[in-house]
């Protein structure tokens, strides 16, 4: 099912502003892993059939809209920002950073950028901070599904490296069994020592 209002938000900024570049990120409360933040900008007139917030979504329609949005979209962009500069920034910098990097890779200035969230980066001209926005714009809710599934992919990848800390189950968050492993195993090079600065 086609969410309208997505679109019809999207509409709005398009005829004011031309191009609209949807940006969000995922990854910001977990203990490892990177945060991930994607940028993406979808042709006017495009229906993605079941296109929401990420976070509403099945791992397997996250990873459908995955492909039909990166072969749909006319330009995205995803950009990893790693535990180590997330310690030497702070998260809410890191995910900044990211968000103004991923659209700076861009092909083309979008004439508008909308992030989800109530903060921009100060650096990215033409932005505009749209809170709920994965669940109020389609470019945003795009973006989120690059994010989401970027990082998640990442985090699988790690599960085989690191198996005893069952990233595949809860991706890096703060889940009981996480903290457990780590205090059997010990903390990870891929973890954000700034958030376990009490088992340090």
């Amino acid at each position: 099912m086609v969410i309208e209002r997505l679109y019809e938000f999207d509409f709005r900024y398009r005829r004011e502003y031309g191009s609209v570049c949807g940006v969000d990120e995922a990854g910001r409360g977990p203990l490892a892993g990177p945060v991930c933040c994607a940028a993406c900008v979808l042709p006017e007139g495009l229906r993605i059939d079941g296109l929401d917030d990420s976070k509403k979504l099945s791992e397997k329609k996250r990873e459908a809209l995955f492909e039909e949005i990166k072969s749909s979209a006319l330009a995205y962009s995803v950009v990893f920002i790693d535990n180590d500069e997330i310690d030497r920034l702070n998260i809410l910098a890191a995910t900044m950073k990211g968000m103004a990097m991923a659209v700076e890779q861009l092909p083309q200035i979008p004439g508008i950028v909308l992030i989800d969230g109530n903060r921009v980066p100060e650096n990215l001209a033409n932005a505009l901070p749209v809170v709920k926005g994965d669940a109020s714009s389609a470019s945003i809710a795009a973006a989120s599904v690059l994010a989401k599934v970027s990082r998640d992919r990442l985090m699988l990848h790690y599960a085989e490296i690191y198996p005893e800390y069952g990233f595949q189950r809860h991706k890096g968050y703060p889940t009981r069994q996480h903290y457990e492993a780590i205090d059997s195993f010990g903390i990870l090079p891929i973890h954000r020592k700034s958030f376990l600065k009490g088992r340090i």
